[in-house]
């Protein structure tokens, strides 16, 4: 598949996604982590591998291949804290995980990067059990990792 034909299903897939937000009152499943998926690569300038490899989703070909774990979180509303992005495996091969942030249009507004050693650091010596598992909030994830990409400074 073209570039072109991938960007333009991705397109659609937003306004599919933001739409029956908007009808159902939910967001659709599954939807906002192929679009960040999609967005994070393109944006970051990542290698897509294979689904089969497990434990990262991308190789930054500028870092010597850095494994590249892509999680995802569409903030609806920024009054609400405590929202959570999907669990780290920490039991996986990777390098850094990036977070891409969205707006409720399922667009791409921040991705912030966190390298594997400071967030294995922060699940160990965490008391949360959450923490632990590898459940971070987004608020967490953003003091531990640097801004990789903004819509502001990148547009």
């Amino acid at each position: 598949m073209s570039l072109y034909a991938a960007d333009k299903l991705i397109g659609q897939a937003r306004q599919l996604a933001a739409e029956y937000r908007r009808a159902m009152g939910k967001p659709l499943p599954g939807i906002s982590n192929e679009i960040a998926l999609h967005d994070a690569i393109r944006l970051l300038h990542l290698t897509p591998v294979d689904a089969a490899v497990g434990g990262y989703d991308a190789l930054d070909p500028a870092r010597d291949g850095r494994r590249i774990q892509i999680k995802s979180r569409t903030i609806f509303d920024e009054s609400k804290t405590g929202q959570r992005i999907g669990q780290i495996k920490a039991d996986q091969p990777w390098d850094c995980v990036v977070l891409v942030l969205m707006d409720e249009e399922y667009e791409p507004y921040e991705i912030y990067e966190a390298e594997r050693g400071e967030l294995l650091e922060f699940m160990d010596k965490s008391s949360s059990g959450r923490a632990k598992r590898g459940a971070l909030s987004v608020a967490r994830f953003k003091i531990i990792g640097r801004l990789a990409w903004s819509r502001d400074h990148n547009d």
